[in-house]
């Protein structure tokens, strides 16, 4: 079920093949017929883009972008093996302005991005299909009505009127690469007899544990024989009207749908039986979602089944900034990382694109919640318009119902920043709401997917909109506005849908390959640098003032008389601040609901916010993310002169049993305090443990009262299992800061075979900080940590496709706090 155009029993097409891209000045041609036989015809990919056309043909470059909303784009191409007859055409997304013609008289024209058609037509043989996308610059320059606010990071500002992506249009945000082209599916459609369409799916999990699976559809045909059918229960269909018929299957008892960091992301198939022959609808989860906002109205926090869950992931950008893919296999290699990280939520914000039904489905696989924004961001939007509304209605309606089954929809949002825009530019509460994100499209949210909570804006709630601690807010006092760690505390953060906005480097490979300049110092690396418009300081700014506050260097110094180290301390720094950052807000306690950090995925190789770079490989601060975001999970809290505490986290379903050692180490590895305990932990449950309990007695560990010399320079937390001794969790405490815990480790290395999969066992004679795995082929499934004296840890390698893996690996590894290099 792809939207709201599907039908069920119909033949449909793809037409993918034999287009051709044509680009003149604009509105040099009014028909195709227009278009000089001298024109310059390139192949172009359908679905695709002008800029995956150009790219493809060897004519664009991603990384120096030409404008391509200055020219007419023509799509041409002959439908040589279409039969005859009557038919639909079915356009599942046109970017933007664009007129549709067949056989030279024009059929269609669309002036959303976002939203469908399907025109019914009469093909004669070897039909002529073009499409027209209109160069928007000049459309962009008009301004329109008189908006209340002009946002800085957007431009033109024309863009608040045309129904289409900001991606492209936000200097330093990402690059100037414009959506043009049949960026979606485009097919023909021959209905049979016996076709059905409009079907409507609604999942229901009942508090008692029963599911409730609702379908309506319209189906053509003499009295069609139809049944339900999902977990081996059958149900027949009545009709309620003309063409129209409901039924409702009810499951006694399901396996609900959880976010993978919860429980299993059970899903079941729903399938309609017409006149015997089976048609699946797609897959379903049942599970319930609702919002907590507390005593007071102020709190956030998002119930899954009943439970309370906390948030964690990143804002999606997109899967290729040319190409904008909706396939599978483009989102696939990203969501799988995510989830392997720990994520349990995704969020899609207003500033960006749209999804296909396949990035939920395999959300949906993945336990991976989303929290999607409507496509509205920082403008203030026309509200008398009712051709712009018109659109609004249309893009609403087809967007739920092509993803009407997803149990991993979370967070229906109006948009990203407008409430935000209009209080900072000073103007008073009543400017901040208009009727797209408060009246009308919360009202079909309501209609078409009352299971998932409606917030009108991100961030919205408290004092001013973005006010941390009541609501929703976009979190940047830890990160952009260089506040101290504390911060994160202090802010009485509620759920950050935003957070930890930092220029991430990628891992050396990626430089080597895809951005081979000097770091920093090069045009080229400023340019990929993420920065706010009009801003004096760029988010590597940002990061450089962390990389000073942790490790206590000249950051502008290191850079200039050792870049090498500067790169590695820039790498790592950035995961000790999120690492941090969410142990203050995952601690028994904490105010914090959930965050997101900002984002998941680089649109080019460089220095990016993505904690993925553009090529699909992990940045040295996801390997962080995966610690911090554990379900088992040990953090350490220093409370300062009530001292050091270890919280131990819960989030399964299931009593755990646990074992919990801390010990203080001197020079990284003399044991001056230590302690431990057993103990079973409740499921979705979080115990705070003070250290002068472990100990048995006072010991300053957290270098509080300073009596004295301090007696170690770092605390280490191991968490392990009582069933079988793995190892769950690891947390590091450092009383003196990082630097005063740099030691020149001596790390012994090995490889280790199992199957077809390699290992590499570690075993070092005193604290390493951020210990590196450089495997040519390899990517380490845990990297940049740190690795404390004791039991040997063991490190699986992940080839990369084409690998020889019966070839022995040959590497190399290194910390931040030594001076070797280890060679393997």
């Amino acid at each position: 079920m792809r939207g709201r155009l599907a039908s069920i029993g119909a033949e449909e097409s793809l037409l993918s093949e034999g287009w051709n891209l044509v680009l003149t000045e604009p509105d040099a041609c009014a028909t195709p017929h227009d278009i000089h036989l001298s024109a310059q015809f390139i192949p172009a990919p359908v679905p695709g883009t002008v800029a995956a056309a150009l790219e493809k043909a060897g004519l664009f470059d991603r990384e120096n972008p030409q404008a391509l909303n200055t020219r007419d784009a023509w799509y041409l191409t002959r439908l040589f093996d279409a039969e005859p007859g009557e038919a639909l055409l079915r356009f599942q997304g046109l970017a933007t302005v664009c007129h549709v013609f067949l056989n030279g008289v024009e059929i269609l024209f669309s002036e959303s991005m976002f939203t469908a058609h399907e025109i019914p037509v009469t093909l004669a043989g070897g039909d002529e299909l073009a499409l027209c996308f209109r160069a928007l610059a000049h459309r962009l320059g008009e301004p329109g009505l008189r908006a209340r606010w002009r946002p800085q990071m957007i431009t033109p500002q024309g863009l608040k009127n045309i129904r289409t992506t900001l991606l492209g249009h936000m200097p330093g945000w990402c690059p100037e690469i414009h959506a043009v082209g049949p960026w979606r599916p485009i097919s023909l459609v021959r209905r049979s007899v016996a076709s059905v369409d409009n079907v409507t799916v609604r999942a229901v999990l009942e508090e008692s544990g029963a599911g409730r699976l609702s379908v309506s559809l319209h189906a053509d045909g003499e009295e069609p024989v139809m049944l339900l059918r999902c977990a081996g229960i059958e149900q027949g269909f009545e009709k309620i009207g003309d063409r129209h018929y409901s039924a409702i299957l009810k499951l006694p008892q399901v396996e609900a749908w959880w976010p993978h960091t919860h429980g299993s992301p059970h899903l079941y198939d729903v399938t309609l039986v017409l006149d015997g022959a089976e048609h699946s609808l797609g897959k379903t989860g049942f599970r319930r979602v609702e919002l907590d906002h507390g005593d007071d109205g102020s709190d956030f926090a998002l119930l899954v089944n009943g439970e309370r869950v906390f948030c964690r992931g990143a804002v999606w950008t997109t899967a290729d900034i040319a190409r904008l893919p909706g396939e599978r296999a483009s989102y696939e290699p990203f969501l799988r990382l995510a989830a392997e990280a720990g994520m349990n939520m995704i969020r899609i914000g207003g500033t960006m694109a749209y999804e296909t039904p396949e990035f939920f489905a395999l959300c949906d696989e993945l336990g991976l919640m989303v929290w999607q924004d409507f496509m509205f961001a920082n403008f203030d939007y026309p509200k008398n318009d009712k051709a712009f509304i018109g659109h609004v209605h249309a893009e609403v309606e087809e967007f739920l119902h092509g993803i009407q089954l997803s149990p991993s929809l979370a967070v229906l949002c109006g948009g990203s920043e407008i409430h935000q825009q209009a209080a900072m530019f000073g103007l008073p509460s009543d400017f901040w709401s208009g009727p797209i994100t408060d009246e009308i499209i919360p009202a079909i949210c309501q209609r078409m997917r009352p299971d998932v909570p409606y917030v009108p804006n991100s961030p919205y709630g408290g004092a001013m909109p973005f006010s941390p601690n009541a609501g929703v807010t976009h979190y940047y006092g830890v990160g952009a506005y260089m506040r101290p760690l504390e911060d994160a505390r202090r802010a009485e953060v509620r759920f950050a849908a935003e957070s930890l906005a930092f220029a991430h480097v990628p891992q050396q490979r990626t430089l080597q390959r895809h951005l081979d300049v000097p770091s920093v110092h090069s045009p080229l690396w400023k340019e990929r640098v993420p920065r706010d418009r009009g801003a004096s300081w760029d988010f590597e700014d940002v990061r450089d003032f962390y990389l000073g506050l942790l490790y206590d260097v000249d950051p502008a110094k290191l850079r200039r008389e050792d870049p090498e180290r500067y790169l590695d301390l820039s790498r790592a720094v950035t995961g000790e601040v999120l690492e941090e950052t969410f142990a203050e807000w995952r601690r028994k306690g904490s105010t914090c609901n959930g965050a997101l950090v900002w984002t998941l995925q680089d649109l080019l190789p460089g220095p990016g916010w993505g904690v993925i770079d553009s090529t699909g490989e992990p940045k040295p601060v996801w390997h962080a993310m995966r610690r911090a975001f554990r379900p088992a999970q040990a953090v350490f809290t220093d409370e300062g002169t009530n001292g050091l505490y270890v919280h131990v986290i819960n989030e399964t379903d299931k009593v755990v049993a646990l074992e919990l050692d801390v010990a203080c180490l001197r020079e990284g590895r003399q044991q001056v305090a230590s302690g431990s305990r057993a103990f079973n932990l409740d499921p979705r449950s979080v115990e705070r443990i003070a250290c002068t309990d472990l100990f048995g007695g006072f010991f300053d560990a957290t270098y509080a009262f300073r009596f004295g010399a301090p007696s170690h320079d770092v605390s280490v937390a191991w968490l392990r299992s009582a069933m079988d001794g793995a190892l769950l969790a690891q947390a590091f405490h450092f009383p003196r800061g990082r630097a005063k815990a740099f030691h020149d480790a001596t790390i012994e290395a090995s490889f280790l075979r199992e199957g077809d999969d390699w290992f590499i066992t570690l075993v070092t004679d005193r604290l390493a900080q951020s210990v590196h795995i450089d495997v040519e082929g390899y990517r380490a499934e845990e990297d940049w940590f740190h690795l404390a004296p004791g039991p040997a840890k063991r490190v699986k390698l992940i080839a990369a496709a084409g690998i020889d893996r019966d070839a022995l690996p040959a590497g190399e590894i290194r910390s931040v706090g030594g001076l070797r290099r280890f060679a393997l």
